[in-house]
């Protein structure tokens, strides 16, 4: 019984570890949040990914026409870059037998990118060479999988509009498909292929700590001691990001702009006054961007520092523990002999 019961108290963790296990992996939606407010500002301008997206509305209709006949899409441009691809069958709904789309910065893949990039950057326990190699690997099936996604708008309309020809609802399929898996599809893909990766790596076994411990001579961790600058920095980046918000959300013009370029879009407008509102909203955003962005880089140097390995190869110890180490031996040295003199140990003599 006693056994168990110190066997069972010593698995046991105490509160404390379990805040710092949890400040430990608390930093990947920490990072998360962060890429996400990033991606936000990246893609507020017009195509913001404009060379991205040309390439993938190219291939998309390459193989478009390549799997279902080359009059099935043709390539043309939208907002002055070739993103734009029309769909043609013989039984879509629009007087011309024709289905508009384009591949906008947000439907790039490079959302989806920098998603599982930032998930397996902050995995613990793998080396950095691992990590790089992975973020490419994955990056390049993501944009594969995107373009494959692509391409599935037109049998998916096809089919829909043949059940139930020339009738705007048959397009329904094609825009339940975009939404499911522009809202949940990918980040269940992306979070699938994060935990096959992780336990191809082997997480955070002995194994990885060892080999990183061997080849690693620097890593980047949440900063381990704070000091009254540190703590600035990271204040200043949430009033940097504070204005940012405010030159959008706080400027009425841009606000006005904003919503003639929803009136536009819309109504399939390309006036000069819906050009002169997208370039008013195109300043507002850039302007906020680069408030968040030098935001974002004063708060990561307080949040974040580099460690390097010692000339012993070991990685540094927390302060916590050398004073706790220095207060141990300080208290054994301090400690009083208990009984008489007579019955001291030797070890207690020498003390």
């Amino acid at each position: 019984m006693g056994e168990s019961a110190s066997a069972k108290a010593s698995d046991d963790m105490s509160w404390g570890e379990v805040a710092q296990l949890g400040l430990r992996y608390g930093k990947i939606p920490l990072a998360l949040l962060a890429v996400e407010a990033l991606y936000w500002f990246i893609t507020q301008p017009s195509d913001t990914l404009a060379l991205i997206q040309v390439t993938e509305a190219y291939i998309w209709n390459e193989v478009t026409q390549l799997m279902f006949g080359e009059g099935a899409s043709t390539l043309s441009t939208h907002n002055g870059w070739l993103t734009r691809i029309d769909f043609y069958h013989e039984s879509f709904p629009e007087f011309d037998n024709r289905v508009g789309l384009y591949v906008s910065d947000e439907c790039a893949g490079v959302h989806e990118m920098i998603f599982l990039s930032t998930l397996v950057l902050m995995t613990d326990g793998v080396t950095q060479r691992e990590k790089f190699k992975a973020v490419a690997v994955m990056c390049g099936i993501v944009y594969v999988l995107n373009i494959v996604r692509l391409v599935a708008f037109y049998p998916i309309a096809v089919e829909g509009c043949l059940a139930n020809p020339n009738q705007p609802g048959c397009l329904n399929d094609m825009w339940n498909f975009h939404t499911f898996v522009y809202q949940w599809g990918f980040l269940i893909v992306l979070l699938i292929m994060w935990l096959i990766w992780f336990k191809f790596v082997g997480g955070a076994s002995r194994t990885m700590k060892a080999s990183q411990e061997e080849k690693e001579q620097w890593r980047i961790v949440i900063r381990k001691q704070w000091e009254q600058k540190h703590v600035g920095l990271i204040a200043i980046m949430f009033a940097f990001l504070g204005i940012a918000w405010f030159w959008v959300n706080g400027n009425s013009t841009a606000m006005d702009a904003k919503n003639i370029i929803d009136f536009c879009a819309f109504s399939d407008l390309t006036t000069p006054n819906c050009y002169e509102a997208q370039n008013t909203w195109d300043n507002a955003i850039q302007g906020a961007w680069s408030f968040a962005v030098i935001g974002l880089v004063i708060g990561t140097i307080g949040f974040y520092e580099i460690e390097r390995k010692g000339e012993d190869g070991q990685w540094p110890i927390r302060e916590q523990s050398i004073h706790t180490t220095s207060q141990i031996e300080t208290n054994d040295k301090n400690r009083k002999p208990k009984g008489s003199w007579r019955n001291r140990t030797g070890s207690d003599q020498e003390e």
